[in-house]
């Protein structure tokens, strides 16, 4: 078995364009987007009619699509297979960890990578996107999310025992964060 990446990071970090740089950077590499998988099989069974109607779905609903999304992409082969997720959804039950123990456990991760940005770069980066329908959000609870990432992420690293990284995504340095990650995957993968 080949790498597997869990990149994770808060929405507007820009994890996605640092995912995609990962990828171009490292021979080899398949990119998946768990929140992709998990559309999927949202719109098969009728639940959804976009993305951003995930994360309002009960927490039951939730939980059968990650495990759905799990088990799929966990037969995903390659020298590197990086999956694109986030550590936790806010809900309105209340933040649903994005990766509890059923589905890391299947997603066998060897890595874990933690995308950050300033709470002021993410504020503008979410405020710029009108392709998504983001929540409203203050510097203040963003700096809030950011923290409670790197707690999800450390407890992800202690039930999997995949080492965790944290690279920071500063404005315009978005290549320059995909390859500090790409050095890391290189002295791994050898």
């Amino acid at each position: 078995m080949g790498l597997r990446i869990v990149v994770v990071g808060i929405p507007g970090v820009g994890k996605t364009t640092v995912v995609e740089g990962i990828v171009s950077g490292f021979p080899g590499a398949k990119l998946v987007s768990f929140g992709t998988v998990m559309l999927e099989a949202a719109l098969a069974l009728k639940w959804v009619k976009h993305r951003d109607d995930l994360r309002r779905l009960t927490v039951e609903k939730q939980k059968k699509l990650q495990k759905l999304a799990a088990t799929k992409i966990s037969k995903m082969q390659g020298r590197a297979v990086l999956v694109d997720t986030h550590l936790f959804i806010r809900t309105e039950e209340g933040f649903w960890p994005g990766l509890p123990f059923d589905v890391v456990r299947a997603l066998k991760p060897t890595h874990l990578v933690l995308v950050e940005a300033a709470p002021e770069e993410i504020a503008r980066r979410r405020s710029a996107d009108k392709t998504r329908y983001r929540d409203a959000a203050t510097t203040e609870s963003l700096a809030e999310e950011l923290a409670m990432a790197r707690g999800f992420l450390t407890v992800t690293s202690t039930l999997t025992g995949a080492p965790m990284f944290i690279v920071r995504n500063a404005e315009g340095r978005q290549a320059e964060a995909a390859q500090t990650v790409v050095r890391m995957l290189e002295k791994a993968g050898r």
